[in-house]
């Protein structure tokens, strides 16, 4: 069993998901599994704890205990939606050391055995911390070097840019983004290519980007289109 304080790493390139339950036996046997996929987990005893451990690294995934999920009550439900709703989730049952996924039903669909949740859908889910802010349906017209394009989303963290072509971009890339957010004004910043939306899925395809330093000229244009305060717009605890 493998458990982190937040802000520590585990192995270098190592897929990573997040372990919940509130009952330690259940969370012994959720930290173990992962290893036997080729993945490590971070035990964490309660929903907070994971959301900590979420604001400070990358996770591609969520195994939860599916008792924890019905007996989080008041701030732990709200964080567990945030969590399940950003990282593929698997909600699974413990009888001694073995997990037994648990089908839901309605909208909360999930893998049916660990393999695939791990060695499909995590390995295809690109790992990605909490977001700090909340995202915001702001579009704005935006140039990626020469390519146009347009916001579909956007916070003080980052945007999700609609593109034709997001195959052009590599997760990890460097990139140039202007914002126009008024006529004829025009903002840069650096940013980061943190996800790639493909062309041809039911999903309009494009990049999500972090920015990079927050420079006074990228600040002012991000607080006259948001109109929160950067430190007021937290998105950790929105359902």
């Amino acid at each position: 069993m493998s458990s982190f304080s937040p802000g520590e790493e585990p192995e270098h390139d190592v897929p990573a998901v997040l372990a919940i339950a509130y009952d330690d036996q259940s969370r012994a046997a959720l930290a173990a599994n992962p290893g036997a996929y080729g993945s490590c987990a971070v035990a964490c005893a309660s929903f907070r704890e994971a959301q900590e451990h979420a604001l400070v690294r990358r996770f591609s995934g969520i195994l939860v205990d599916l008792v924890t999920m019905v007996k989080a009550k008041d701030e732990e439900k709200v964080i567990a939606h945030t969590l399940t709703e950003l990282y593929p989730t698997l909600r699974v049952k413990s009888m001694g050391n073995m997990l037994i996924p648990m089908i839901m039903p309605g909208n909360a669909k999930q893998d049916s055995n660990l393999k695939d949740f791990f060695l499909k859908t995590c390995a295809g889910f690109t790992a990605r911390p909490l977001r700090l802010h909340r995202r915001r349906d702001i579009s704005v017209p935006v140039f990626v070097g020469d390519e146009r394009g347009a916001t579909l989303n956007l916070s003080w963290g980052g945007a999700f840019i609609l593109s034709m072509h997001p195959e052009r971009y590599q997760a990890g890339e460097g990139i140039c983004v202007t914002l126009m957010p008024g006529h004829d004004v025009r903002v840069a910043a650096q940013a980061v290519v943190v996800r790639i939306q493909p062309w041809g899925e039911r999903r309009l395809p494009g990049i999500g980007i972090a920015f990079g330093e927050l420079t006074e000229e990228l600040h002012e244009a991000l607080l006259a289109l948001l109109r929160v305060p950067k430190d007021e717009d937290r998105d950790k605890l929105v359902t």
